[in-house]
């Protein structure tokens, strides 16, 4: 299985915050990464987006179909998001649009099997994938990238 976690791009302070919009910074941002992505996610991928305003501006850049999912907004916890998403045995590779600190706990969990967190940049995503190896199951850290890597 392949599971994206994308953290929601730069967005505006707000005290309503599922509200919160992207920053023209984070528009770029979104852009930046979704035309890194677009080609990586042809096929069967499933995309999933928390409800918040920032997550549907971010994914709206990728221009693909994406079901917004209420568990996976702001105060989800890392095993529901898991859950959702079906990891690590679900039949179609998952993207996950949300936030932290969710990501970042579920990104400590997948790399090093602990609980803890890993701070993920606005924009960013952090690409795992599981595969069998003598009969046991591994966990895959295929990519990291800073949107801000990316160019125009």
């Amino acid at each position: 299985m392949d599971l994206i976690l994308w953290r929601h791009a730069e967005a505006e302070d707000g005290e309503d915050d599922l509200k919160r919009e992207l920053t023209k910074r984070g528009k770029k941002q979104a852009e930046r990464m979704a035309q890194w992505l677009r080609p990586l996610l042809a096929g069967e991928w499933q995309i999933l987006v928390s409800p918040s305003k920032r997550t549907l501006q971010t994914v709206k850049a990728l221009d693909l179909p994406f079901d917004v999912r209420e568990a996976l907004g702001p105060s989800s916890t890392p095993q529901v998001v898991l859950r959702e998403v079906g990891w690590p045995s679900a039949s179609e590779p998952v993207l996950v649009v949300g936030h932290q600190p969710t990501l970042g706990q579920i990104a400590a969990k997948l790399v090093g099997g602990a609980v803890g967190d890993v701070s993920i940049k606005k924009g960013a995503i952090w690409w795992f994938a599981t595969r069998d190896r003598r009969g046991e199951q591994e966990t895959i850290l295929k990519a990291v990238l800073n949107p801000d890597l990316l160019d125009d």
